[in-house]
């Protein structure tokens, strides 16, 4: 003990921030800590080294450090899932909101009913809730609205806002495997159901490739080749006439670049080709083949220089009152996209998958590829360019930050309770806007995605890690009070809601196994499960039925953090 306190009289106590950073980096190292698909993960990482580590050495840290990074994650998360949580009001959505809500709804339900009966106060109350349904944000609004709560003494506060950290670290790792374990795999086997047999289907039905970054397909529907032009069909007419007819015939096919007697020609579509000239053709795959060039053109040649022009990948917002609900088939027919295709489309935020047949709104990104000369006139008629930038726009963010915090100060009084957003209820509300906005108008407010983990996932383990320290000196007499019960209706509490929602999405609303798998782990917000039915369909279509309810969930069990505490006052 006397490295302890050495410590503590000489390094963590005249810098307490020292120890903050000291308690991440064991906590990310624990969190590492996996079985399969199945890990701790950081943040309950960081909430068991600050346990651990504020057990030890019984150092206090200043609130507002907690409190300004607690704050920054609940924007950052509000942002990240704002464009689908407003996609999710829609027609199409509805059914995985109402599956959301179903789950939420019985999670706090039961939540209320298991602390009532064992007498909990606020803060057991609020930790069994986070950790049984496996959501973060609730030890941080909890601890708020505790702070909040009239007839309590700072002691009596700060006692209960540290009892949160307690019951969510009881509860929150078996919470996880348990949601991992009934969704990945039992509840497939006692429907007697082959979710990767299912999940392949449903694939192959949808035309949904694989979403790993790290591969690719075999497949590519633009191609680039090089032709010695001998045909004496093409040779006297113009580049634009060629091209022309070829568009007559229903086929996209362009000549890019011209090589004659050894030099590159200025691209123009009044050239006029000749016979020994090397072409560069872009074009649709099926078009090329359908069209065999080296019979219309000429053999096939390899001509690095010419095949190597500048190309381009740009996001282009939509917006020209012109080309407005313009279905993809009709923008391909413009003059300006010649030579230039659609290679991804975005609607508020998310990969849209779509047809020949699919009407381009106001609002959707759509991704041009071609060669640049052509690619920047052809994002003129559609739109706005927007180009990739790592820079994050901290006006966007500060402000979005500061109307949040002004949206949760005002309180109304119920029951003599003060009953408010909260500064850190604000600011998620308010991200949720400010990201449903930068996903229907990408031109302004970027926020990459480093800058997105640094405030979500390196905010939120900053903020645990704090609380972590904070009741580490009181951890053990707090698991004492609550007792060993506590991991038991831990379990239950995360196993019911799921086993509810499971019987409304199968039996009421009919949903295919591998989206329903999906959209429970979304509305309990478990990052474990997700990862694990994907495993077990060794597919990521599960996926397709996440994003929806994690967003709804994200909002609906962070809030009810605030509730619990209310109703267990």
């Amino acid at each position: 003990m006397v490295v302890v306190d050495l410590l503590k009289d000489k390094v963590f106590g005249p810098y307490p921030e020292l120890l903050v950073f000291l308690v991440v980096a064991f906590g990310f190292l624990v969190g590492r800590l996996h079985h399969r698909a199945i890990a701790l993960g950081s943040v309950t990482g960081c909430l068991l080294s600050g346990l651990v580590f504020g057990w030890l050495f019984e150092v206090e840290v200043n609130g507002t450090v907690k409190s300004l990074f607690f704050v920054l994650f609940l924007f950052a998360l509000g942002y990240r899932v704002g464009p689908q949580f407003f996609r999710g009001l829609r027609s199409d959505g509805l059914p995985q909101v109402l599956l959301a809500l179903v789950v939420c709804g019985s999670g706090l339900l039961v939540c209320w009913l298991f602390t009532s009966l064992l007498g909990y106060g606020p803060g057991l109350s609020a930790g069994l809730l986070g950790g049984a349904l496996t959501q973060s944000a609730v030890i941080g609004v909890a601890g708020d609205a505790i702070g909040n709560l009239p007839g309590l003494s700072p002691e009596q506060a700060a006692e209960q806002a540290n009892l949160v950290a307690v019951g969510y670290a009881v509860t929150y790792p078996l919470g996880t495997i348990l949601a991992a374990l009934l969704l990945a795999n039992v509840l497939p086997r006692l429907l007697r159901r082959d979710l990767a047999r299912e999940s392949a289907d449903l694939a192959e039905e949808m035309d949904v490739h694989s979403e790993d970054p790290d591969l690719g397909h075999g497949y590519y529907e633009v191609v680039l080749r090089a032709y010695e032009l001998t045909s004496t069909a093409v040779a006297g007419r113009t580049i634009d006439a060629f091209e022309r007819e070829q568009a007559e015939q229903g086929r996209r096919i362009y000549i890019t670049r011209v090589r004659r007697d050894g030099r590159l020609l200025e691209q123009s579509q009044d050239t006029v080709l000749t016979r020994g000239d090397v072409v560069a053709v872009s074009a649709l795959r099926g078009d090329l083949v359908g069209f065999d060039p080296e019979d219309e053109i000429g053999p096939e040649t390899d001509d690095v220089a010419l095949l190597g022009y500048e190309t381009e990948h740009l996001h282009v917002v939509v917006h020209n009152r012109d080309q407005l609900h313009k279905s993809i088939a009709e923008l391909r027919k413009e003059p300006f996209m010649a030579g230039v295709y659609v290679d991804k489309l975005y609607r508020s935020g998310s990969e849209f998958p779509f047809r020949l047949g699919t009407e381009v709104e106001r609002g959707d990104t759509v991704v041009l590829t071609g060669p640049k000369r052509l690619v920047e006139p052809a994002a003129r008629a559609i739109g706005t360019p927007v180009r990739t930038s790592f820079a994050t726009d901290m006006t966007w963010v500060s402000l979005g930050v500061f109307l949040g915090g002004c949206l949760g100060i005002p309180a109304l009084t119920l029951s003599g309770v003060p009953i408010s957003l909260s500064t850190s209820g604000g600011a998620l509300i308010m991200g949720l806007v400010f990201g449903w906005l930068r996903g229907k108008y990408p031109t302004f407010g970027n926020v990459p995605p480093g800058a997105q983990w640094f405030m979500d996932t390196f905010g939120l383990c900053l903020f645990v890690a704090v609380v972590g320290i904070d009741a580490g000196p009181g951890f053990a007499g707090g698991l004492a009070q609550a007792g060993w019960g506590l991991l038991g209706f831990g379990a239950v509490a995360t196993v019911v809601p799921l086993l509810v929602g499971f019987a409304a999405g199968w039996w009421v609303l009919k949903m295919r196994l591998p989206v329903l798998l999906g959209v429970l782990a979304g509305a309990q917000t478990t990052t474990a499960a997700i990862g694990a039915i994907n495993e077990s369909a060794r597919s990521q279509i599960p996926t397709l039925g996440y994003t929806i309810p994690y967003a709804v969930g994200n909002v609906l069990l962070t809030v009810w953090g605030a509730v619990i505490v209310i109703l267990r006052h």
